[in-house]
């Protein structure tokens, strides 16, 4: 069996979960995509259990499992990758993350829990207290 492996990778523009949410139901449908420039090489590993977490304001906040990868071809005549995520939208606990460009891998001993059931819509934490938590191993 072949391991699973996740992608990361930041929201530009969205503001907060419930900002991304909001804008997920916009669209209809069950699953959503999100395009970008590369194509994962580890495409079995990521279509094997493997989600996409968003980074927010700095911190992972939420994730969508993955359902398939697709080829688009951009207005552009440039080949890209739709990342077909699946819904719904699932918190996680928050994990500050730097800024990057593009995606990047996450292995999934690295990956943020899921909020625990009942806590999937607690207010979320300033960034700054809920790493300083994180860090003294209360979250």
């Amino acid at each position: 069996m072949t391991k699973h492996i996740h992608i990361v990778k930041l929201c530009v523009g969205i503001e907060s979960v419930e900002d991304l949410e909001h804008r997920l139901s916009l669209r209809g449908g069950d699953t959503l995509g999100h395009v970008t420039r590369m194509r994962p090489k580890q495409e079995e590993a990521l279509l094997n259990g493997g989600s996409l977490y968003w980074v927010i304001k700095g911190a992972v906040q939420a994730r969508q499992e993955i359902a398939a990868l697709e080829e688009v071809i951009g207005a552009d005549g440039i080949k890209r990758c739709r990342i077909v995520l699946k819904r719904p939208l699932i918190r996680t606990q928050n994990a500050p993350r730097r800024p990057f460009q593009g995606w990047r891998y996450l292995k999934p001993e690295d990956a943020p829990t899921d909020m625990p059931k009942g806590r999937e819509n607690d207010d979320e934490l300033p960034a700054e207290l809920a790493q300083s938590l994180a860090d003294l191993g209360l979250v």
